[in-house]
């Protein structure tokens, strides 16, 4: 796995990777944080091709055109809603991350960027997020994945750090 999952804080719109992933809603039409940051960055085409795709579920994940990011692709998922754990909030966080490497392979990607999905205004808490991210990734790569880098790109200093330690606890790595 050495070097195959990076963590790092950052702005995910500017990751030059061969796709992105949005922390999208059901929708597809843009919202705030990550997603507004996304939409606006790649331009309005973005949105144009969004309403063409009729909105995804959560759990799901559905592929656009990157636009004026540096991406070739967005892979949109749409993040569970934190309303205590008991409502299958950790099954659908994982069913994000795997549909998104799903798609990612099914459109030839082999380096992605994902942003820590559901914990901005979704309020999942970070370092579970964080812990079903890395181990979610890591499985799905050591399963022969041709995906040569995933980056989990983190908005504050804070979330790489507990990202950072996840990758860790999973990987032995930081």
């Amino acid at each position: 796995m050495a070097g195959r999952i990076v963590v790092k804080a950052g702005d995910i719109t500017r990751e030059e990777v061969d796709a992105i992933v949005n922390a999208a809603n059901e929708s597809l039409l843009g919202g705030g944080g990550v997603d507004g940051a996304i939409h606006r960055a790649a331009g309005p085409g973005l949105l144009q091709e969004c309403r063409r795709l009729g909105g995804c579920p959560t759990g799901e994940a559905r592929t656009t055109a990157g636009y004026a990011l540096p991406a070739r692709y967005v892979i949109h998922t749409v993040g569970p809603v934190w309303r205590g754990g008991g409502a299958g909030e950790a099954e659908l966080l994982a069913r994000c991350y795997q549909r998104s490497l799903e798609e990612a392979e099914a459109h030839g990607v082999r380096t992605m960027a994902f942003p820590a999905i559901s914990t901005g205004a979704y309020g999942y808490p970070l370092a579970e997020a964080a812990e079903i991210a890395v181990r979610t990734v890591a499985r799905h790569l050591a399963n022969g994945s041709p995906i040569e880098e995933v980056r989990l790109v983190c908005f504050s200093e804070t979330a790489r750090r507990i990202f950072a330690e996840a990758l860790a606890r999973h990987c032995g790595e930081r």
